[in-house]
């Protein structure tokens, strides 16, 4: 048994930042963070040297370990309010922004590249924007910085060595089981399993911070325990795929182009997510074996392609409350058809209503940075509605990016972001459980590694 003050679950950004702000608020409390994965300087992924995706036990690598899964594929933080989930909502605009600012700070502190993307070349984004305007698209302002995935790795072991050289008990390899809850209500603590052996531990308060990847774990531990919470929405759709010359402008204007769209019949929000210029199409392995896709970017490496998510929101209300469900049986059924791997179609077979065949893929201007992805027919596995959204929006997106709907533009499926589970929580982060706290993408009102970060510096500043 062990005994602090502060225990955090998950080294994500939210955990992360928590401790850290705790630090630089001189506080004397003890801080143990307990982490599934390992630290950030002993996640490998095989793929590099194998060529292909090894479905690595009992995790992926990539989603799982010191600085969650953002590390380890694209590195970027969106420097805007308006990007990043709902914790504005909850906070304030100004407050949100305010936070933003100072944790870019810190990120710079730790090595962040000091050059900002998505800034100036003023008339060049306004003729963007009148393209996006006509195509009855919303082009959303978001300065970004971009670390990079080989970049935010280095980037993050600094902050690991920062907070073990200030005393911060980090725990690798260790999978948080259950809450401890005494009789009143009140949160305890954790109980944990390391190497097979079973442990607790014991502090004035929990913070529950597992990210995207522990959202679904979350979700059950909330239903377990009745804490307070809602479903929320869930996002399905696809990594689009097309060479650099295509969308060479918006790269160099805005280096990310976050568009967002209400497309006719549905008109439910399909937005641009995660955009890679010169950037490498991945599979990220999830819990049950589920493969989905993202992607990555280099500082330095690379690639004749530019890669993007267009994902469709999906909100359910009653009597249906298992959006995360949803969308994994989504993925499951696509993997079905892609024999575990990832799918890959071209745009025209989908609207000629064929599969693609491989040979097709080698005869393309357009050549799959992600090598192991099989061809397929992914519209046999999205939901209709999704799939109709999806389309539609390429096509908009094809008046503000002329070439973006050719027919040998790539479509990946499943990519798939499990944020569903909002709990509810006062300003202050407080569930309904005395001593538990919940933050980041796992929480609901975060996505993406500045806004995860933002929420963990905010309550880092109330435990201190």
């Amino acid at each position: 048994m062990k005994k602090c003050d502060v225990v955090i679950v998950g080294a994500g950004p939210a955990g992360i930042f928590t401790a850290i702000e705790m630090i630089k608020n001189s506080s004397k409390k003890s801080i143990i963070i307990v982490e599934k994965g390992k630290s950030v300087e002993k996640r490998h992924c095989p793929k590099e040297k194998t060529g292909k995706c090894m479905n690595c036990k009992p995790y992926c690598h990539i989603t799982t370990g010191f600085s969650g899964a953002g590390a380890f594929s694209d590195g970027k933080l969106s420097l805007s309010y308006e990007v990043g989930g709902d914790l504005p909502m909850l906070i304030g605009e100004k407050k949100a922004q305010e936070t933003i600012n100072y944790t870019d700070k810190i990120y710079l502190q730790f090595g962040a590249d000091t050059h900002v993307e998505g800034i100036g070349n003023t008339e060049e984004v306004k003729e963007i924007r009148k393209r996006a305007i006509k195509a009855g698209l919303k082009l959303v302002d978001c300065p970004i910085r971009h670390l990079g995935t080989e970049k935010a790795q280095e980037l993050y072991f600094s902050i690991e060595n920062y907070l073990l050289e200030n005393g911060v008990e980090i725990l690798f390899d260790s999978q948080c089981t259950d809450l401890i809850l005494d009789s009143s209500e009140k949160c305890m603590g954790i109980t944990l399993e390391t190497a097979g052996r079973q442990e607790e531990i014991y502090a004035k308060d929990t913070v529950v911070a597992t990210g995207r990847r522990g959202a679904d774990w979350l979700e059950k531990l909330c239903t377990d325990h009745s804490i307070a919470h809602q479903p929320g929405t869930v996002d399905i759709g696809v990594r689009v795929e097309v060479r650099n010359e295509i969308i060479e402008k918006v790269n160099e204007v805005l280096y990310e182009s976050k568009l967002v769209g209400y497309p006719k019949p549905f008109k439910n929000k399909v937005r641009t997510f995660c955009q890679n210029p010169g950037g490498f199409v991945a599979q990220e392995n999830y819990d049950n074996d589920l493969a989905v896709v993202n992607g990555h970017s280099y500082k330095e490496l690379k690639s004749d392609n530019t890669n993007l998510a267009i994902l469709c929101s999906h909100n359910f209300t009653e009597p249906f409350n298992q959006p995360i469900s949803y969308a994994q049986k989504v993925g499951e059924l696509t993997n079905m058809l892609g024999a575990g791997k990832i799918l890959v179609q071209r745009y025209g077979d989908i609207l000629d209503g064929k599969r693609t065949w491989q040979r097709e893929l080698m005869q393309s201007n357009l050549r799959p940075t992600l090598p192991d992805a099989v061809a397929g027919d992914i519209t046999a596995a999205m939901p209709y509605r999704a799939m109709i959204n999806i389309i539609n929006f390429i096509q908009a997106m094809d008046y503000v990016v002329p070439g973006f709907a050719s027919p040998e533009t790539l479509l990946y499926s499943p990519e798939l972001k499990f944020y569903s589970n909002r709990v509810k929580m006062d300003t202050d982060f407080n569930t309904n459980i005395k001593g538990l706290h919940c933050l980041g993408d796992s929480s609901g009102w975060t996505r993406g590694l500045m806004m995860a970060s933002v929420h963990g510096v905010l309550m880092g500043r109330l435990l201190k």
